[in-house]
């Protein structure tokens, strides 16, 4: 892989435009390359051997290394487990009122500000002068301009340094950042430790070691406490210590509990029901569960903030400056990367050993002393690739298509299409398998999203907050897509049978049941604890459903309501499942193929609530959101549902019960709707038809190349939300199509209407990450101080 690509693939996306632009400027050396050859080919007529186009690629160095820390050892495993007690002297060793860290401190050369570096070799002569003025911004002064040609090496070296001057501040203001988010980890370990001592000990005083001293010499002093006590463990270490270290380790201070607030996030509608009423009268209760949701929170903030240190550091000056030297036969590239490695860029050395100090933190403090348990949950877990997967996707896929030709093959055969059994199965089959059939169409939809969010760089795993290496490739979700498509079509075959036992006028019973054994499969895998078939993404998938289901009790994350709108996308499919019930249940003889679902009054009325529950969940989160957030935006969106719902309901009573009024109604419900629903998704989901952007009519930043693509799928969009004009004009059968089969094309459609707003919805996402360089997850802290709503 060119060193280009290999750059491209290790960038964060969403701190893409802090990164030097590799592209511009191996562009402006070409140019100088063509200069250059076109020159040559004047002074001499044989054409010069190719040397330019071989390209390897180095591996990208970061300034910040990753240190193996070993643990702290004492007399006995228990001095270890004391030591846990001690309070926390900090990840980057400044006190909270200390003013912080110059790098004047640390980089010699920014003693002096506006100088020249005169860096180059003597046996060279020289070629560019560097300067530094008093806001540390460097020019480089091109000394052979005046050659032919040399005005591209000026552009070069100009814009070299507005991509490293770039670079630099973007490198500065991350590491302030990051330093301050340390010293608040800090305060907050300190909290969390003194409240491990109050929890664990609560009857243990942790006095000073003079104090301690002093009290035992005294007459009147207590009994002393065994040698085994917590107490005396700990006088005894910090004692050795400091005869031999001359540095006394003194205990969290417990009394700094009376000053914070523990404040973890409701987790479950019991919690935030407990939370609301005892709200106003809450005491502060110091228990085990409050300390292990600290520390999960605590455990979960410390990896965060490791993994965002280990991207702060890769450049790709050292590879663009050799590509120019080896094009010019000039000698730049040691002068001017003396200069990026006297520069802050890389003479700071505080992210390398702050990444040391968290790695000894969170091992001795989360991971009970194991460096390696501790390390294997700090580094992101990379995934790897496995060629079964793609066997048995190509396995799974041809028997698919295998089946689906035999089900032409057999329907065209014994006349299927045109025999007396046709609208009986219709009817009672049909429906019964179509439930399978638009799960299944619908992983494919996400698979392609999958594929085109991976082609066009969309960081979908940081925006659904998926675990390290427990994200679905494309490949795996079209296995689990053709794994059900086979199901489906072998049972479909198997209950093509349209004869029936002349005597009892009844099906076989083996084969009748065939839909409710798939659907038993379905729920069986979907819900089934063992690590199989991809449990962490199950896992996920039924979190995000019950969050949904009762999501006035649940703070509001994207991944549940993105999860909400696949649901609205599915309302036939509910239907269809509220049809099994029906079928093998209250008002169906499955063993004749005859039902009375339809006359059912009961059918009717959950006919109509299973088609409004899905824009239930996301009208009641966006009126959490209203609530949480404040954002009137979010008051439109409850709007927009609300209109939903009553476009649905509508058109279900019309479909129901006929009349001129009903269809009055619901065309005009339906209209509003849709009007509504269409300006939402172009212009707040997709960010779309902005007249005053860069690109007219679109957005300023685009992932994809060809414009075209947004103003057809805008098109698109509006042409399948449409689709609801098949229920309100009557129109109940088409040529060569059943009214159940299209019934189902309708809700196909919508499921390919849903999958192509699920790559735009997340490319407006990623980039308003891009925008505000959110590459990484904001864990919240559970402590802050008492009386007031900031962290500590």
């Amino acid at each position: 892989m060119k060193f280009g690509k290999e750059y491209e693939t290790q960038m964060i996306q969403e701190w893409r435009e802090a990164y030097m632009d590799y592209r511009s400027l191996k562009a402006i050396v070409k140019q100088i390359l063509r200069h250059h050859q076109k020159k040559q080919q004047q002074q001499r007529p044989p054409p010069l051997p190719s040397q330019q186009n071989g390209e390897t690629a180095p591996s990208l160095q970061p300034n910040g290394g990753v240190n193996q820390v070993g643990e702290e050892t004492g007399p006995t495993g228990l001095s270890r487990t004391i030591s846990l007690y001690r309070a926390f002297s900090g990840l980057t060793n400044r006190s909270r009122g200390s003013p912080k860290k110059s790098h004047k401190q640390n980089n010699p050369l920014s003693s002096k500000r506006h100088h020249h570096y005169h860096l180059f070799d003597d046996d060279e002569d020289q070629v560019i002068l560097i300067n530094e003025d008093k806001t540390g911004t460097y020019t480089t002064t091109f000394l052979c301009s005046a050659e032919e040609g040399g005005d591209m090496d000026v552009q070069f070296f100009r814009r070299l340094d507005g991509e490293f001057n770039k670079v630099l501040r973007f490198y500065k203001q991350k590491v302030e950042s990051v330093m301050e988010e340390a010293d608040e980890l800090s305060r907050q370990l300190n909290v969390l430790i003194a409240l491990r001592v109050k929890v664990e000990n609560p009857n243990i005083v942790f006095p000073n070691i003079s104090a301690v001293s002093s009290a035992s010499s005294s007459p009147h002093s207590t009994p002393r406490t065994p040698a085994t006590s917590p107490l005396q463990v700990i006088k005894e270490v910090e004692q050795k210590e400091h005869k031999k270290d001359k540095k006394v380790y003194k205990p969290a201070p417990v009394e700094i509990l009376d000053h914070i607030k523990i404040k973890i996030e409701a987790e479950t509608p019991l919690q935030t029901l407990k939370s609301m009423i005892m709200g106003l009268t809450s005491q502060q209760n110091f228990s085990k569960v409050e300390l292990k949701g600290a520390e999960e929170l605590m455990s979960r903030a410390f990896v965060e903030f490791y993994q965002k240190l280990s991207f702060l550091n890769q450049l790709a000056f050292s590879k663009i400056l050799k590509k120019y030297d080896k094009t010019t036969s000039r000698n730049t590239s040691k002068p001017y990367l003396n200069t990026v490695d006297h520069s802050y860029l890389g003479s700071c050395d505080e992210v390398s050993r702050l990444m040391s100090r968290v790695e000894a933190t969170f091992i001795k403090h989360f991971a009970n002393g194991n460096h390696r348990d501790g390390m294997k949950s700090l580094r992101p877990k990379t995934k790897r690739e496995k060629h079964r997967v793609t066997y048995c996707l190509g396995f799974l896929s041809g028997c698919a298509a295998a089946l689906a030709i035999s089900i032409a093959v057999v329907v065209h055969i014994r006349g299927i299409a045109k025999s007396e059994g046709r609208h009986q199965y219709m009817e009672n089959i049909f429906p019964l398998y179509s439930l399978l059939g638009f799960v299944a169409v619908h992983l494919f939809m996400f698979a392609g999203n999958i594929y085109f969010w991976g082609r066009y760089r969309v960081n979908y795993p940081f925006i659904f907050g998926f675990e390290h290496g427990t994200d679905l490739g494309y490949r795996e979700v079209l296995l689990v897509g053709a794994g059900l498509a086979v199901l489906t079509f072998g049972g479909v075959l198997s209950n093509l049978d349209m004869e029936m036992d002349p005597r009892t006028k009844s099906f076989s019973v083996i084969t009748e049941l065939v839909p409710l054994a798939l659907l038993f499969c379905l729920l069986t895998v979907s819900f089934c604890p063992f690590d199989i078939i991809y449990r962490a993404s199950r896992y996920f998938f039924i979190g995000s459903v019950i969050r949904c289901v009762l999501s006035p009790l649940y703070k509001v994350i994207l991944p549940d309501f993105f999860l909400a709108d696949q649901l609205t996308s599915q309302v036939q499919a509910f239907r269809s499942l509220l049809f099994y019930v029906c079928y093998y249940g209250w008002a169906g003889d499955f063993k004749k193929r005859t039902h009375e679902c339809y006359e059912s009054d009961i059918y009717k009325k959950l006919y109509l609530v299973v088609a409004i529950v899905p824009y239930w969940f996301r009208f009641a989160q966006c009126v959490r959101r209203l609530v949480e957030e404040r954002d009137k935006n979010q008051g439109l969106n409850a709007l927009k549902y609300l209109s939903t719902i009553l476009a649905v309901a509508t058109r279900t009573i019309f479909e129901m019960q006929k009349g001129r009024y009903l269809l009055t109604v619901a065309v005009a419900t339906s209209t509003i709707a849709t009007l509504f629903n269409t300006y939402w998704d172009i212009f707040m989901d997709w960010g779309l038809m902005n007249p005053n952007s860069k690109n007219p009519w679109l957005r300023d930043k685009l992932l994809i190349p060809h414009k075209s693509t947004y103003f057809i799928v805008m098109v698109v969009n509006v042409v399948l939300r449409l689709a609801w004009m098949q229920t309100v004009l009557g129109i109940r059968e088409a040529p060569f199509l059943h009214k159940r089969a299209l019934v189902a094309v309708v809700a196909i459609l919508e499921i390919i209407r849903r999958g192509i707003w699920n790559f735009f919805r997340l490319e407006n996402e990623h980039l308003n990450n891009v925008g505000k360089y959110r590459a990484f997850k904001s864990v919240p802290l559970p402590f802050q101080e008492a009386g007031g709503n900031k962290s500590m």
